[in-house]
C-alpha cells in the first residue's frame, strides 16, 4: 500500500509520456514476478521485499487501467465500460477474501501468492493482443525528475503520518516528524510545479473547476466509505463476540451491494446525467452511516445495521462510475493517466484517512492497551464499560463519516460541473504524433 501510494503519481505521468499500454504490460510483468518471490520467499525480509516491488507493478496497474478504457470506448458507451471494471473491481472484495482464507487454510499462505502467477500471466498475453497502440503526441516534454522525488517524499511522509500518528500517538515524535516533513516538501512540491518547464502536476489541470470538483468528491467518497466496514467488523467482533470469520460475513453486504450498483450504474450512466447518479451515490453513503450510527452494537438490529452497509456499498458503487467517466471525458488525451493518477492518489489518501480517522474516533474512549490492540485489527475482552465507550466511539465515527458524504453531495450537486474541456491547454510539436515504440503503420 506504501509504495502503491507514493508512486501512482509519479507513474501516470511516466503513462503519458511513454505509453499507457507498455507502462500497463510493464505492471502486470513485474507484479507477476513479485508474486513468484514472494511465494518462494526464504524469509521476512524477502517476503517484505517482493511485496513491495508488488506495490510498484500495482501502481503501474492502477494508474492505467482507467485511462487506457477510456482510450478504448466511445464517449457514449464509456460509461458502461468504467462500469464493468468497477463491478470486477467489486467482485474481487467479495472473492479475494474468501478464496485466499480458503487457499491459505487449505495449501499454505504461500499459494496465496503463488496461485495468483497463471492468472497475471494469462492477463499479461491478454492484453498484449487486445491493448491497442495509441499515438501519442510529440510534445517534447520529459519526467520532472526532481518533483518526482518530492512527490514520493511527501506522500510517504504523509502515509507514515497517518500510520504511526494511529497506533503511536498523533502527538508521537514520528507522527509529528513525518507530518510536518510532509507538509514540507508538499509546499516545496507544488512551488516547483508552478516552475519547471514540465511539471509533474500540470497546474493547468486545476484550472478547470469541474474537474476540482470530481477530485474533491472522489477523496470525500473514499474518506466516508471506507472505514465503515472495518468499524461494523471490529464492532461485531468486540460486542457481539463474532469470530473474523462470522464479521467478515456479516459485513458482505457492503461489497455485495457495490457489486450490483456497479454493474447497474455503467447503464443508467447512459440515460441518467453522471451529476445525478454521483449525488444520488453520495447520499446513500450518507444515508447508510447514519443509519449504522443507530443500528451498529444492537444484536437485534442487524436488518437495519445489514440496510446501512448495503446503503454504503450502493452508493459507492453508483458515485464512482459516472463521476470517473465525467473526470476522464473532461481533461485531454495526453494528460489521462496523470488525472487518473491524481484521483487514485486522493482514493488512497482518503481510504488510510478513513481508517485513521475511524479508529480513532471509535477508540478515543479505551486504554491504551486497548486502542494499541483496535489498530492492530483486533480487540482485546472488554469491560462493560469499555464496551459502551467503543460504542459510543463507533457511533461518532459513523455520524462524522455522514456528515462527510452529505458535504461530498453537495459539492457535487451544486458544484461546478459542465461539458467536457476540449480546448485544454497541450503543449504540441510540430513534429506530429508519434505512435508507441513497437506500433505498425
Amino acid at each position: 500500500m506504501l509504495t502503491t501510494t507514493t508512486l501512482i503519481l509519479v507513474l501516470g505521468r511516466i503513462a503519458d509520456l511513454v505509453g499507457r499500454r507498455r507502462l500497463y504490460l510493464a505492471g502486470i510483468l513485474v507484479f507477476l514476478v513479485a508474486s513468484l518471490a514472494c511465494g518462494f520467499a526464504p524469509d521476512a525480509a524477502v517476503l517484505i521485499g517482493a511485496r513491495l516491488v508488488q506495490g510498484v507493478g500495482a501502481a503501474a496497474i492502477v494508474t492505467n487501467t482507467t485511462a487506457l478504457l477510456t482510450d478504448v470506448f466511445p464517449e457514449s458507451i464509456l460509461s458502461l465500460g468504467l462500469g464493468v471494471n468497477a463491478t470486477v473491481a467489486a467482485v474481487g472484495q467479495v472473492v479475494g477474501p474468501i478464496v485466499g482464507g480458503l487457499v491459505a487454510e487449505s495449501l499454505g499462505w504461500r499459494w496465496i501468492f503463488l496461485a495468483g502467477v497463471p492468472v497475471s500471466l494469462a492477463g499479461l498475453l491478454w492484453s498484449i493482443r487486445l491493448v491497442p497502440r495509441v499515438a501519442r503526441p510529440r510534445t517534447g516534454e520529459r519526467l520532472d525528475v526532481p518533483g518526482a522525488v518530492l512527490s514520493v517524499a511527501a506522500v510517504g511522509l504523509l502515509v507514515a503520518a497517518v500510520s504511526t500518528g494511529g497506533s503511536s500517538g498523533w502527538s508521537s515524535p514520528p507522527a509529528v516528524a513525518s507530518g510536518v516533513g510532509a507538509v514540507v516538501l508538499g509546499w516545496v512540491f507544488v512551488r516547483t510545479q508552478r516552475r519547471v518547464a514540465h511539471p509533474l502536476v500540470d497546474p493547468s489541470i486545476f484550472r478547470d473547476r469541474a474537474t476540482i470538483t470530481l477530485f474533491s468528491a472522489a477523496g470525500l467518497c473514499a474518506l466516508s466509505s471506507y472505514a465503515l466496514v472495518l468499524l461494523a467488523s471490529l464492532t461485531f467482533q468486540a460486542v457481539s463476540g463474532k469470530d473474523a470469520v462470522e464479521a467478515a460475513l456479516w459485513v458482505l453486504p457492503t461489497p455485495i451491494g457495490t457489486t450490483v450498483a456497479a454493474a447497474s450504474a455503467g447503464v443508467l450512466a447512459r440515460r441518467v446525467p453522471a451529476r445525478t447518479l454521483s449525488t444520488i451515490g453520495m447520499l446513500l453513503i450518507a444515508v447508510g452511516a447514519a443509519v449504522l450510527a443507530v443500528s451498529l452494537a444492537d444484536d437485534g438490529a442487524y436488518g437495519w445495521t445489514a440496510v446501512g452497509l448495503g446503503a454504503v456499498g450502493v452508493g459507492t458503487g453508483v458515485f464512482m462510475t459516472p463521476s470517473t467517466s465525467a473526470l476522464m471525458v473532461r481533461v485531454p488525451v495526453h494528460r489521462r493517466g496523470i488525472a487518473n493518477a491524481i484521483r487514485s492518489a486522493l482514493q488512497n489518501a482518503g481510504f488510510l484517512f478513513s481508517t485513521a480517522l475511524g479508529l480513532a474516533i471509535a477508540t478515543s474512549g479505551l486504554s491504551a492497551a486497548q486502542q494499541s490492540a483496535a489498530y492492530d485489527g483486533s480487540l482485546l475482552a472488554l469491560s462493560t464499560a469499555e464496551v459502551q465507550a467503543f460504542v459510543d466511539g463507533v457511533r461518532s465515527a459513523a455520524l462524522t463519516f455522514a456528515g462527510c458524504a452529505a458535504l461530498g453531495a453537495l459539492i457535487v450537486a451544486f458544484g461546478p460541473f459542465g461539458p467536457p474541456d476540449r480546448e485544454a491547454p497541450v503543449r504540441p510539436d510540430t513534429s506530429g504524433p508519434v505512435p508507441e515504440a513497437g506500433a505498425s503503420g
